[in-house]
């Protein structure tokens, strides 16, 4: 028994929220105080949550190893760099030659149950807090779907996994068993479902002054589409694959009659300016008082290599990804760094850059925008949900339910500076999604869930075996800490 509850807090991290040093919250002194009465202040209540929301600034949730996770396997980035700089295992992301034991797996998972732990904590305290009432229902509302996105990251990459639902209690031989068991991809789809559905009933659908860029009921019910989207296994759900198209089309309708709207010109959604606009549906707020509170590393990791350049040149655009635009394509400059080029705010990206192409959604203006020489923690927040992909998901269940496909897509592809589509069909919709979400952390699951991934990156040279590359592999690290009971996934 010993034995397991070391497994269940060193595998899963549950309690590392004890350890974070940038959570106010944590300041509270609990001398003589229980919990519920050190917490029981708007302030101190609110910074509970705000720890959850400050899991998203951190190295292993967010950068180097999401990038390469998600990003560097696909055919949209190369791992960029220099030949011999692998970043540990970004070569074999990018080769789709990974294994269990490759460090960026371990890293994603360690980091989202740190999140879901944090979770975990405010969504066991808040309901007897002495707060008001609406107040609470907000915070209780903004930690369910902030455990929803964890779990969704940790279902599109390792399908099933432990699912923890509360604080586990070491005492509990069913909290133990818990921690070390696989979850059903179902009963985590289940689970996260009702973690948004709870959040989309009780969050505001907007917030102003301090409070801006809190999730938003908008944030709930995007997500909550992406979720149904992404289930594509029959097994995933009693419902059936039409009702569950059924579903995103409601709920991106939805989502359209809230009162977003597309940023007038693409590339200003990945500038200072363009921060919590009209097309922001959730970002990782970064914050620039100093000390900063930014993603820590994402720009820098992805900035131009090499003489005259600015950061270590990883997650590098393909040159596939930049032959997939159509001609006049505005989201082709707005997103793709080229070497030799004169970015918009008067910057000259030298030739002696060491690749030819950078992503610059995460570019930071030295110039233009607010910077205070901290490239680590840059004040650029990360766009997660934006409403041109409310528009493309009700796109393309319009075309499996019925519906109006074409108004939608071509709203995309006006403000991209095209034409409307010649052809509304399923593979004009997946073009669309993109060209206009590259760099976005979307392409290799959606090529996951079409069906396609094994054709498609083995065409891109990638060693996509199908049945097995469609889910990563459990770290084997966190199988080793839960004693073998975590069971692999196939052909690993």
């Amino acid at each position: 028994m010993k034995k397991n509850k070391n497994i269940v807090i060193m595998s899963l991290m549950l309690l590392a929220f004890l350890s974070c040093n940038d959570d106010k919250f944590l300041d509270v002194n609990p001398s003589s105080e229980t919990p519920e009465q050190a917490l029981s202040s708007p302030t101190a209540a609110t910074e509970l949550v705000n720890a959850v929301y400050n899991k998203f600034l951190n190295w292993n949730e967010s950068s180097f190893a999401w990038n390469g996770v998600s990003s560097m396997t696909s055919d949209d980035a190369d791992k960029g760099s220099d030949p011999g700089d692998t970043g540990g295992d970004k070569d074999l992301m990018d080769a789709i030659s990974f294994s269990p034991t490759s460090l960026s797996f371990n890293e994603v998972w360690e980091a989202n149950y740190q999140g879901i732990a944090r979770a975990n904590q405010a969504i066991k305290f808040l309901p007897d807090l002495a707060i008001d009432e609406t107040l609470k229902k907000r915070l209780l509302g903004e930690s369910k779907f902030l455990r929803a996105m964890f779990y969704f990251r940790l279902a599109q990459m390792f399908g099933g996994v432990p699912l923890i639902k509360n604080v586990p209690n070491i005492q509990n031989p069913a909290d133990i068993e818990a921690a070390n068991t696989r979850a059903t991809r179902k009963e985590v789809f289940k689970f996260i479902i009702e973690d948004l559905e709870a959040a989309a009933a009780d969050l505001p659908t907007q917030y102003g002054g301090p409070d801006l860029g809190r999730a938003t009921k908008g944030a709930a019910l995007t997500l909550l589409a992406k979720v149904y989207m992404h289930m594509y296994k029959q097994e995933d759900s009693d419902l059936s694959i039409p009702e569950r198209w059924q579903k995103v089309k409601d709920l991106t309708t939805q989502v359209m009659g809230l009162g977003y709207d597309l940023t007038d010109n693409y590339e200003d959604i990945w500038k200072e300016i363009g921060e919590n606009n009209e097309e922001s549906i959730f970002e990782i707020q970064a914050r620039g008082e100093t000390p900063n509170k930014g993603v820590e590393g994402y720009f820098v990791s992805q900035g131009a290599r090499g003489a005259g350049g600015w950061g270590w040149g990883f997650n590098t655009p393909t040159q596939d990804l930049a032959n997939a635009y159509e001609a006049n394509d505005t989201r082709r400059d707005a997103t793709i760094i080229f070497r030799g080029e004169t970015l918009w705010d008067g910057l000259l990206v030298p030739n002696t850059v060491s690749n030819p192409m950078y992503n610059q959604k995460a570019y930071v203006s030295k110039t233009a925008e607010t910077f205070n020489g901290n490239d680590w923690e840059s004040n650029k927040n990360v766009r997660i949900l934006r409403y041109a992909e409310v528009l493309l998901m009700n796109a393309e269940a319009a075309l499996v339910v019925g519906g109006d496909a074409a108004t939608p897509l071509n709203d995309v592809r006006e403000r991209a500076g095209l034409g409307n589509a010649p052809v509304v069909n399923q593979m004009a919709v997946w073009k669309e999604r993109r060209v206009e979400l590259a760099f976005e952390h979307d392409r290799y699951f959606d090529l996951v869930r079409q069906g396609r991934a094994g054709t498609v990156l083995r065409a891109h040279g990638k060693n996509f075996v199908d049945g097995k590359h469609e889910l990563f592999p459990i770290p084997q690290a966190q199988i080793d800490l839960s004693g073998g009971l975590l069971i692999q996934n196939p052909g690993y």
